[in-house]
């Protein structure tokens, strides 16, 4: 699943070429995704002006001047700039016209995303109103990580996948944050310090800033707004790295299921 630093990139691609650009035509061939596609949605943007781009946790928000428009990237999709004359190929879903070439299209495999119209303050929305605090901002220090931690029992690597806790952490930058930090994925979170929930906190500052830098993680099909591959796959420490050597101590790097999810770790570097 795309996780914050892809949504950001493709938000990074896709801000300048269409802010202050109105929409000409919108084409939209599955209404069935996670949620379906708001009806009427072409009527609402056609004649709109895109005033902003920004991101909050895994959402990617387009703001026109009467309302907003929600993208979620769900678990395989993309969105990108393209130009019109571009072959439509079979999960090209959301088509959005701004002038005679320039489309932005909305391309999800597994249908598992969204593409939503709101009028109201996207922030009070039912799918963005719980979500925690930014990673990346200032709300988000040690001191909060901390409070919220104590007496939970849950292993520290799903407290960070908690969009109410945090929001937009996936499994790959948690895996790589606490590697960074000397954590072990499988520790109580209510059981680690307030100086190693500092290491944390920092850790993941590093690792999303500079996912961002390398315009996302590649593990299968991503694509930022501008339609390129990212390249934090190629500085992973850990995750997907089951069997190889650590590359600090040389110790095996050990993974095993919790949640339905992976969880990647180094035995000595990790406690």
């Amino acid at each position: 699943m795309p996780e914050l630093p892809e949504v950001q990139t493709t938000c990074n691609g896709i801000a300048p070429i269409i802010t202050g650009k109105t929409v000409t035509d919108v084409v939209v061939r599955k209404r069935q995704l996670r949620w379906p596609v708001t009806a009427g949605i072409k009527n609402k943007l056609i004649g709109h002006q895109v005033i902003k781009v920004w991101r909050r946790g895994k959402y990617i928000l387009l703001q026109f001047d009467k309302g907003s428009l929600i993208v979620h990237l769900g678990m395989s999709g993309h969105l990108a700039v393209v130009d019109q004359k571009q072959e439509v190929k079979k999960h090209d879903h959301v088509d959005i016209f701004f002038g005679p070439t320039t489309v932005l299209r909305y391309h999800d495999p597994r249908r598992f995303g969204a593409v939503l119209w709101t009028a109201a303050n996207p922030l009070e929305h039912a799918l963005l109103h719980n979500i925690g605090p930014e990673p990346l901002g200032p709300e988000f220090t040690a001191d909060y990580l901390f409070t919220v931690t104590r007496k939970r029992k849950r292993i520290i690597r799903d407290v960070l996948l908690d969009g109410k806790i945090v929001a937009g952490i996936g499994n790959i930058y948690a895996n790589e944050a606490l590697f960074r930090a000397g954590i072990d994925p499988r520790r109580a979170a209510g059981r680690i310090s307030r100086v190693r929930m500092q290491k944390l906190v920092t850790a993941l500052v590093e690792v999303l800033s500079a996912g961002i830098r390398a315009g996302g993680t590649t593990l299968r099909d991503f694509r930022g707004g501008d339609g390129r591959p990212g390249y934090f796959q190629q500085s992973l420490s850990v995750y997907g790295r089951s069997g190889e050597p650590c590359p600090v101590c040389q110790q095996i790097i050990d993974s095993e299921i919790r949640g339905g999810r992976s969880l990647f770790y180094c035995r000595r570097c990790q406690i």
